[in-house]
């Protein structure tokens, strides 16, 4: 099995969503990851980053949200592109993985009308409740006739113990993570949101836009026993982290 961390788009937002002692007006810049897993038995994809309209009209599409999370103009790559890349079109993937459903994770799943959909049940039944638009759940970017199955921890993805489900809810209630094994790299756990940046993770620091504090501080808790047993962890929106990644067609094994 081989992994390819994918470019699903790069955002602006204000470095005190996530950093406490940041001054008001700094701003942060993060890059929006997808990643591919090239198995026997098909292909599988975790997240699909933003819609690529939001390079150009974001506030067409995301309405306030765009304000809060900007996408940078300049910055046009996408999850599709990204896969045009390694000779694949949408139609390749087979699963799609969402770790959550704000839109810079969903963006592209209009996209993939072959693939078979996975998330958490939390998630989907905040996704559909009364008031989910507020909390950053947009319809559009997440809700589409595809097959959409709605799992717990430790689901088994293929079947062979390769790429397994771990809940890690505190920025949403149903987030998840994705745990896979490769022959070479070893232990990877993708993390999404449940760590955004790294620094949140090794300072305990809570980021503004977590939806519950003590169950992000428990998630930290089960990301670090992971990575003491050698997983390597893939932050959700750190630029340090995203710049020493290999990317692409350059994958890991």
């Amino acid at each position: 099995m081989k992994m390819h961390i994918l470019d699903g788009g790069r955002l602006r937002m204000r470095r005190r969503i996530y950093v406490p002692d940041a001054d008001k007006a700094e701003m942060i810049e993060l890059p929006v990851i997808a990643v591919l897993f090239r198995h026997e038995k098909g292909n599988i994809l975790y997240d699909t980053g933003c819609h690529p309209s939001v390079s150009t009209a974001a506030e067409t599409r995301w309405g306030k949200l765009a304000s809060v999370m900007t996408p940078i103009g300049d910055h046009t790559s996408n999850v599709i592109d990204s896969l045009r890349d390694l000779g694949l079109s949408p139609d390749d993937i087979d699963i799609v993985v969402n770790s959550h459903f704000h839109p810079d994770h969903c963006g592209c799943n209009e996209f993939f009308r072959s693939a078979r959909f996975i998330c958490h049940e939390e998630e989907l039944k905040v996704a559909r409740a009364s008031g989910a638009e507020a909390l950053g759940y947009l319809a559009s970017e997440w809700d589409h006739p595809m097959a959409l199955e709605a799992v717990t921890d430790g689901h088994d993805v293929l079947g062979d113990d390769k790429l397994v489900v771990v809940a890690l809810p505190g920025h949403t209630p149903g987030l998840i993570g994705l745990h896979a094994r490769l022959e070479r790299t070893g232990a990877v756990l993708l993390v999404s949101d449940a760590v955004s940046l790294r620094r949140n993770l090794d300072h305990d620091e809570v980021p503004k836009n977590a939806w519950n504090s003590e169950a992000l501080l428990a998630s930290y808790v089960r990301i670090r026993t992971y990575e003491t047993e050698g997983a390597m962890i893939v932050c959700g929106h750190d630029d340090e982290q995203w710049q020493a990644l290999r990317k692409g067609a350059d994958a890991y094994e």
